[in-house]
């Protein structure tokens, strides 16, 4: 269990921040941004659970707690040394749970005939953001994971590119299970 008893610490005052592994990286680097990126789209969800209930709001929650698990995973690196402890990592199952609740949810709304636009509903606006920036952390992952002297785990990539999918999935459920989607019309303004 985390103690925070204390929340400023001056040791980030150099530019320089702490992994969970105790190896310190520049506050720029790929990724301290990664999992900063996905601390960003907790965030949002915190900010579209704003206007969220039921069982919309209980999946959300739900996948806040498990973005903070994807943060920890992602300031763990592993690289074989001993930590002393069990670094916590995504697993399978939370990926299974993302797609078993898409997929009860896709069940309620029309297939799409068009893009939609991000907006129709305050929750569904702040979905779409959430999704936005999920999709941002997923590149910042993918191309940490490309590096040869990083890891990332295969279930915390997957996690992620499904989180956007649900995401998507999330907001036409809050705009009336899809009927206040708002339509790309190609074109339109030519």
């Amino acid at each position: 269990m985390v103690t925070l008893n204390k929340i400023y610490t001056k040791t980030g005052d150099d530019g320089m921040t702490g992994l969970g592994s105790g190896e310190r990286r520049a506050k720029y680097n790929l990724r301290v941004a990664a999992y900063g990126t996905v601390d960003e789209a907790n965030a949002a969800l915190g900010l579209a659970r704003l206007h969220t209930s039921g069982a919309l709001d209980e999946a959300l929650a739900r996948i806040q707690n498990d973005l903070f698990d994807l943060g920890a995973d992602l300031c763990t690196p592993d690289t074989g040394a001993p930590l002393g402890y069990e670094p916590l990592r995504i697993i399978e199952s939370q990926v299974t749970w993302l797609e078993d609740q898409m997929d009860a949810m896709t069940k309620r709304i029309k297939p799409l005939k068009s893009f939609i636009l991000p907006g129709g509903s305050k929750a569904s606006a702040h979905l779409h953001m959430a999704r936005t920036i999920a999709r941002r952390a997923e590149r910042l992952m993918v191309e940490l994971a490309a590096r040869d002297d990083e890891q990332v785990g295969g279930a915390a990539l997957h996690f992620i590119n499904r989180l956007s999918d649900f995401l998507f999935v999330a907001a036409r459920i809050a705009n009336d299970n899809g009927a206040r989607d708002v339509l790309w019309t190609p074109g339109k303004n030519r």
